[in-house]
């Protein structure tokens, strides 16, 4: 009797002190070793997720520029006396429909080397204010030339960095196939005999043989697309003129 009486004091004296220095220092290790099991499986959640919002985006950005582009050539005006397509092999400037009827806009599309981009460069967009006089068309065609050549802050106002790029070509379908832009069997002349201070209003779109340069029935675009999350390797997207009738490019 006496030592189970005895025994009984020394369980509940050992209660009452706890757990051993020992077992804290198991439990608390078990412990930490659990939080950094939890926290790697979040942090690579958060990484992934993050990486897929970024190829999201991306892939987003060049939707919307290619999106742009095909709206640009949509939206081609043929004007009498000035040129509505010019490609020199490094700058694409077209004229195009504003948003009214009225008016035109110049827009420019160009690939330009950045230094902080191993992979290449970049493709930019380039556009002007809606234009009413010749005169503002001229000072604005040659502004998207000055533009694709030396670009200054004020040439850059107009610009828009639509996604990296490694390099691009384009190719025009005329006579029932695909050339060079830049071959003498390709390349349609326009000329403007317009001054830069002339204050004279701007003619109305027209089509057929009263446009001084008409644009190509269809044009092949060629991205090289940079390693990155929207992917890599080329894109080819294809453009026919929605005025085009008879057999397809």
């Amino acid at each position: 009797m006496t030592r189970f009486v005895l025994g009984r004091h020394q369980a509940v004296r050992r209660a009452r002190q706890g757990f051993t220095l020992i077992e804290v220092l198991v439990a608390i290790s078990i412990m930490a070793l659990m939080s950094l099991m939890a926290w790697r499986g979040l942090d690579g959640m958060l990484r992934t997720q993050n990486s897929l919002q970024k190829r999201s985006d991306e892939i987003r950005t060049l939707q919307a520029g290619l999106a742009q582009w095909q709206t640009d050539l949509d939206q081609l005006a043929e004007l009498g006396g000035t040129p509505s397509w010019d490609w020199d092999g490094k700058v694409l400037r077209i004229t195009r429909r504003a948003a009214l009827n009225a008016e035109v806009q110049v827009v420019a599309w160009t690939w330009r080397d950045n230094p902080g981009r191993p992979d290449g460069g970049d493709w930019l967009r380039w556009q002007s204010v809606p234009l009413h006089l010749r005169g503002d068309w001229q000072n604005a065609w040659n502004l998207a030339k000055e533009w694709s050549q030396t670009p200054t802050p004020a040439s850059q106002a107009g610009e828009v960095n639509i996604h990296p790029l490694s390099g691009w070509q384009l190719f025009v379908h005329r006579g029932g196939s695909w050339t060079n832009p830049l071959s003498s069997d390709a390349v349609t002349p326009g000329s403007s005999t317009s001054s830069s201070g002339s204050t004279a209003a701007m003619p109305p779109p027209t089509t057929g043989s009263a446009a001084s340069s008409t644009p190509p029935d269809g044009v092949r675009l060629i991205l090289t697309l940079p390693p990155g999350p929207s992917g890599a390797g080329v894109l080819t997207l294809d453009w026919i003129r929605p005025t085009l009738s008879g057999g397809q490019p």
